[in-house]
C-alpha cells in the first residue's frame, strides 16, 4: 500500500477492466515520471470523452453529433441493420469491409444474473427502426453479431422471437469461424469477414 493519491490512482487505474493491480501499479508509476504536459493531455482527453462524447441518436454508438458517421452516409444501405452489443463491435466489423449497411448497438447483453433484462437494452428502438419506413425504405434483413457466448447467444435467441413476426424480414446470424466464448473485438479481419459473407438464416 502507497500513501494518499498514488494509492487511490492505483485503486482508480484497477477498476479498469483488464487492468489487474500490477499493472494498475505500473501505469500509475509511469504517470509519475511523465512530464507535466502529457499529463495535461491525458486529463484533457478524458475531460472530453466525458463532456463531449454523445451517442448516434439513430443506431446508438459514439458520435460527437446527432448522427455518427455511418448513419449520415448516404451511400450505406438502409435495407440492411447489424445488430452489435457494445460501440466497439461496429469498428471490429467495419475493419472487414464487408458490410456496407447500417449498425444497432444494444448497450450490452442480455444477463438475467446481472440484472440485464431486455428493458435495460435497446430493443425497442430496434423494433422501432424496423417497424418504420426511413424515406419510404423498408429494412429486409437484420444481422445478429451479439458475441459467440451465452449472454450473446441468449440474447440473439430473445431477438430472433422479438423479429419472427416482421413480414418479408430476413433475420441471420454471423456463420461459423468465430470461437465460442469469445469477443468480437478480439477476432481478426478475416476471421470476421467470413463470419459475416457466411451468415446463416435464423
Amino acid at each position: 500500500m502507497y500513501e494518499g493519491p498514488v494509492q487511490d490512482l492505483i485503486d482508480e487505474l484497477g477498476k479498469l477492466p483488464g487492468v489487474g493491480p500490477k499493472s494498475a501499479q505500473r501505469i500509475a508509476f509511469h504517470l509519475l515520471g511523465v512530464e507535466p504536459p502529457e499529463i495535461d493531455r491525458l486529463q484533457a482527453a478524458l475531460q472530453k470523452v466525458r463532456d463531449g462524447v454523445r451517442f448516434c441518436a439513430v443506431c446508438g454508438t459514439v458520435s460527437d453529433g446527432e448522427l455518427c458517421r455511418i448513419c449520415a452516409d448516404p451511400r450505406r444501405d438502409r435495407t440492411m441493420i447489424c445488430v452489435v452489443e457494445e460501440p466497439k463491435d461496429v469498428q471490429a466489423i467495419e475493419r472487414t469491409r464487408e458490410f456496407r449497411g447500417r449498425y444497432h448497438v444494444l448497450g450490452g447483453a442480455l444477463d438475467p444474473l446481472s440484472g440485464i433484462g431486455p428493458d435495460q437494452l435497446r430493443i425497442r428502438e430496434l423494433l422501432t427502426r424496423i417497424g418504420n419506413q426511413e424515406d419510404g425504405i423498408d429494412v429486409t434483413e437484420v444481422i445478429i453479431a451479439t458475441d459467440p457466448n451465452t449472454e450473446g447467444e441468449a440474447t440473439a435467441t430473445y431477438l430472433v422471437r422479438m423479429l419472427r413476426d416482421f413480414p418479408g424480414l430476413s433475420v441471420t446470424r454471423l456463420a461459423s469461424g468465430l470461437p465460442m466464448g469469445g469477443d468480437l473485438e478480439f477476432a481478426d479481419e478475416l476471421t470476421l469477414g467470413r463470419a459475416l459473407s457466411g451468415r446463416r438464416a435464423l
